[in-house]
Formats: C-alpha cells, structure tokens, sequence
C-alpha cells in the first residue's frame, strides 16, 4: 500500500534530497527506484504538465490526450525547458516541440524527428527521419485510487539528455542559457 502525499509533503520530504552529480550519472547506471508517487490522477490531469524531482532526476510529466507521459525535463540539445513546449502530431508520432530550437522529441520514445529531402531522389520529396532516441524517458503507472507513480528508466547506458541533469548539468543548462542570452 502506497502512502499518498499532498504537494507540500512532498516537496517538504524532497527538500534537501542529494542530486546525483554528472560524474555519478556517467559512471553508474541510471537510477531505477520508485515507483515514486507524482501526484493524484485528477491534479495531473488538470495541470497538464507537471515537474518533479525524483532522485536527483528532474521529470516532465505530461497529461495529453488522456494518457501521461514522463521524460527528463530539459531538451537533450541545449537543456531547453521541454515544459513550454508545444505538443504536435508528425508523421503519426506525437512530439513535443522545444520552445528554444524547434527540436521535435516523441513523447512515448524520446526519439529525435527532423524533416529533410534527399537529394538523391528526384524529385526529392520531404520525409520525416529519426535521430534516434535523445530523451530519457520514464514510466507512468496509475492505480485504482486515482494515484499517478513514475518509474525512472532503467535503460543503462548514455542518453544524451542524461547531459543536463543533476548539479553539472545545472551548470551547463545555465551555460547554454547565457549563450542563448548573447545571440538575441
């Protein structure tokens, strides 16, 4: 049996949780604990877009089209805030769109998408094409109570959006920022 937690629990309980430094990210396995309780089904689905720090994690959960989502929080790129972002269909694989770049990242997967034409083809015509998998995602789990629970990923190895989590990846999210910051 799950214990269920207000908001201000948690965040009160959270409060003070070490982060996982990059260096701990990069030589271990990603972390696999929880399921973590996110919150209540009905709250979730109202904000549409929720974060969450789960150890040392910073999570995005997402509430679209009556089915929830979760994946790091900062876009795998340049550590855009991936909650701004719009949420669009391309070529039936539903994305969200980070509000820095444009970068295309399906939500289910965590796949990277981008349009371009082959030149080899003639005519060449424009087709959608993958990067592969860029974002971390994670599992979201519902129970009878109407609890919502996020299971990190358990997929070893190095996930490009493994980049800008923890505290080096705060420092290079704030690096990118100030660059960003320069341009406009």
């Amino acid at each position: 049996m799950h214990a269920e937690l207000s908001a201000a629990q948690f965040v009160s309980l959270t409060e003070g949780t070490p982060l996982l430094s990059f260096k701990d990210m990069e030589e271990k396995e990603q972390p696999t604990g929880g399921p973590h309780f996110v919150g209540k089904r009905d709250e979730l689905v109202q904000a549409k877009r929720s974060f969450r720090t789960l150890e040392g994690r910073d999570i995005l959960i997402i509430h679209h089209g009556g089915v929830f989502y979760a994946m790091d929080s900062y876009c795998y790129h340049a550590g855009g805030e991936l909650q701004n972002g719009d949420i669009e269909e391309f070529d039936g694989k539903l994305c969200i769109i980070c509000p820095n770049h444009k970068y295309k990242i399906c939500l289910a997967q965590g796949e990277s998408i981008y349009k371009s034409t082959n030149p080899k083809e003639k005519p060449p015509v424009p087709r959608w094409y993958s990067k592969g998998v860029k974002q971390r995602t994670h599992t979201v789990t519902e129970n009878n109570d109407g609890n919502v629970y996020v299971k990190l990923s358990d997929v070893a190895g190095w996930i490009e959006s493994d980049y800008f989590q923890g505290e080096k990846g705060k420092i290079e999210r704030e690096k990118a920022a100030a660059a960003e910051k320069k341009k406009s």
